[in-house]
Parts: C-alpha cells; sequence; structure tokens
C-alpha cells in the first residue's frame, strides 16, 4: 500500500534553524532516504519551493487563471513530501517516526487509494 508524507514548515521556522544544524539535519534526512530507498519502501521523496513560489491555477473560459499561492491561508505549508510504498499502516507510522525532525513536527500521513496508470 503507498502512502504519501507530509512534512509542514514556513521560512520563519526555517530561519531559526542555524547553518550547522540544517547540515546536520540534512545530512540525517540524506542518510535516511538512502536506507529506504535501498529497501525499496520510499517511491520518491521532495522538497518544495517556497510559499512565495506557489501559485494557483485555475480555467476560466478554457484558458489557465494564475493567481499566487499556496491555497490554505495557514501560518505553515506543505515543504516535503514523500511517497512510500509499504506492507501496513503500521510500517508506514515507522518509518515516519524515524524521519530525523519527526522528534521536532509531527509528519502528516495519508493513505493514497488511486493511482495513475504507469505511477510508481
Amino acid at each position: 500500500m503507498k502512502y504519501l508524507a507530509l512534512i509542514y514548515g514556513n521560512q520563519e521556522k526555517w530561519d531559526s534553524i542555524s547553518p550547522e544544524e540544517f547540515a546536520e539535519v540534512a545530512a540525517k534526512q540524506d542518510a535516511f532516504n538512502a536506507k529506504y530507498q535501498a529497501t525499496g519502501e520510499l517511491l520518491a521523496a521532495y522538497g518544495l519551493g517556497s510559499e512565495a513560489t506557489a501559485r494557483l491555477v485555475r480555467r476560466e473560459n478554457g484558458a489557465p487563471v494564475v493567481t499566487d499561492g499556496p491555497y490554505l491561508e495557514t501560518k505553515e505549508y506543505i515543504g516535503s513530501l514523500y511517497l512510500l510504498d509499504v506492507e501496513s499502516a503500521e510500517r508506514a507510522q515507522e518509518i515516519v517516526a524515524e524521519m530525523p525532525m519527526s522528534d521536532r513536527d509531527p509528519v502528516e500521513l495519508w493513505p493514497v487509494l488511486h493511482q495513475a496508470p504507469g505511477s510508481p
């Protein structure tokens, strides 16, 4: 079963992390990614741009209409996402709990119910 893990944050939070601590967390995250890519349980991991780069796209009269994003007006937004392929919800929870920052901030975990043909 596939699961989507979402990490939330904001620029203020990330700016509060010293460069030394950020380098340490990034190294731990790289090791986490390598470990679970090797087991085949981590299909993909992506860090997203800041909220200043997000856009909302709608269609009006057959043409795209683009406005600044993100969609929700909240203090935090999705900063990273991970796609897992595991045998159970419990296994997904075990893996997510090993993420380096999960002791500081929660990680949102969603089961993936539908998949486009050809998707990993």
